[in-house]
């Protein structure tokens, strides 16, 4: 294989990697067409191969990571429909995945995914310092949403009606002749 096929395929896959609960992971679907296999059949062997998936090989997403990541992933919208949680892969549970898919193709494209991986750790690692930058800033824009979603709902309550009553009077107040 030519060195320039193999930059696109190791292109390719690190569009397909995701950054979810602090982990580089790979969503199902685009492992199993990577690896040339339904998506139905690459859970199928996972499930009869679960002793060798732990928990940090492989988990399954919550439904707002799903939402999340329909909403930020154009080529993820088709699970916007789906009705089962999709399960991640990290660098660990996708090479797993094609010993457990034991066809030609999938051992191939491992060799590139592994690769893909340490290509993103390698910058990772070059950029730690911006890393954990873009951390601390995740955390103060986090932190601000809540205060401006608490200072949102405060103003609604003090625009509700009935909420500006009338306070009475204090001081002298003269009778009314009449």
């Amino acid at each position: 294989m030519s060195p320039e096929n193999e930059v696109v395929r190791v292109g390719i896959i690190e569009e397909r990697i995701l950054f979810i609960r602090g982990e580089k992971v790979i969503i199902d679907s685009d492992l199993a067409e990577l690896y040339g296999v339904p998506t139905k059949r690459l859970n199928e062997q996972v499930k009869r191969n679960k002793e060798r998936f732990p928990h940090d090989f492989m988990f399954q997403l919550t439904p707002e990571e799903k939402a999340l990541l329909v909403a930020s992933c154009g080529h993820l919208e088709g699970l916007k429909f789906s009705k089962s949680l999709p399960y991640v892969f990290t660098e660990h549970g996708s090479i797993m995945a094609a010993s457990v898919l034991n066809s030609a193709k999938a051992v191939e494209v491992s060799v590139f995914i592994v690769r893909a991986f340490v290509k993103l750790r390698r910058v990772i690692g070059e950029h730690k310092e911006l890393s954990s930058r873009i951390y601390k800033m995740e955390i103060r824009l986090a932190d601000h949403d809540e205060q401006i979603l608490s200072m949102v709902n405060l103003m609604k309550q003090l625009m509700k009606p009935g909420h500006a009553k009338r306070k009475p009077r204090i001081g002298f107040i003269p009778e009314e002749s009449g």
